[in-house]
């Protein structure tokens, strides 16, 4: 008979689920203490005035607990959300989105990061390729980068022409006004970092060799163009930030905060509330005197290195 000094076999293996699921959390924070120990040696700025670790912890799961309600809402009413996470090179976008997603059902919930354009693409109408990543009813949708490359990248890099860039100020508002009166819940965030901030985090990932990965060529001629980045950053802001769908701007020198802060407003913007589910009982298996399970050659498992 179990005590509470002397839990069951089934409640120590609930334990040890319970605790493999906080570990994937973890693993994601990982980054950003690797990432810590490292910007003593780039003569960084230190960790002042960061958010403490526990409290971070316990914000982040409350809200990941909000975000599960969020998703039974979105299906059960049939909505169709996207988000829309802009901003420089390294300013915060992936972690933001691992942390919405990480307990979300992907099939409800899914990521979208398209490449560049094929010369097919090119060829078509510009929001075309984005089309078909829309979200159907019970759908919600991130868009790592979005049809405001154009305003961004494209514009900087000299990869469309003034006809082109002008065209896409005209049409962005009546493209998103028309998803809006679809019946789409458009939300956009524009991640907002320093550029002493962004000099750091490309350096470190220049150090860490699990992070290299991240950085491009285009990356690396980003920052030498952060003034004109600023600049078409400015102007896109101001000529496609409209009523139907307007931009949100997420202060992310500070990681955690801003992961934190741009949770907690996207949970803002639909008024959900709980969905009824029916209790779920554990049907008995079945079990059929005349099976007899069949052996499995040894060749076949992956080998137990640990």
């Amino acid at each position: 008979m179990a005590t509470p000094e002397s839990p069951t076999p089934l409640q120590r293996r609930i334990d040890a689920e319970l605790a493999d699921s906080l570990d994937e959390e973890l693993e994601l924070e990982l980054d950003d203490d690797r990432l810590a120990e490292l910007i003593s040696g780039v003569g960084g700025a230190g960790a002042d005035g960061s958010m403490e670790r526990s409290l971070y912890f316990r914000e982040l799961f409350r809200l990941q607990r909000e975000l599960i309600r969020l998703q039974d809402w979105v299906v059960h009413q049939g909505l169709k959300i996207v988000v829309l996470f802009e901003g420089r090179d390294a300013a915060g976008k992936g972690g933001v989105i691992k942390r919405i997603t990480q307990r979300l059902n992907p099939r409800v919930c899914r990521v979208v990061a398209l490449t560049a354009p094929s010369p097919r693409e090119r060829s078509q109408w510009y929001f075309q390729r984005y089309v078909p990543h829309l979200p159907a009813a019970g759908e919600m949708v991130l868009f790592d980068r979005s049809w405001y490359n154009r305003a961004g990248v494209e514009r900087v890099m000299g990869f469309c022409n003034d006809h082109e860039y002008e065209e896409f100020f005209r049409t962005v508002p009546e493209f998103e006004k028309m998803l809006v009166r679809s019946g789409i819940v458009l939300v956009k965030y524009w991640f907002s970092i320093t550029d002493d901030e962004q000099h750091l985090r490309f350096t470190m990932r220049i150090r860490d060799p699990l992070k290299q990965w991240k950085l491009s060529p285009m990356d690396l001629e980003s920052r030498r163009r952060w003034e004109d980045y600023t600049k078409a950053k400015e102007t896109m802001l101001e000529r496609t930030h409209i009523a139907e769908a307007p931009w949100w701007l997420v202060e992310a020198v500070d990681k955690k905060r801003a992961r934190l802060n741009c949770i907690h407003h996207l949970l803002t913007q639909v008024a959900y509330t709980d969905v009824e589910h029916p209790p779920v009982v554990l049907p008995e298996r079945v079990h059929n005197p005349d099976y007899l399970r069949g052996p499995i050659p040894r060749e076949l498992y992956v080998p137990s290195v640990y």
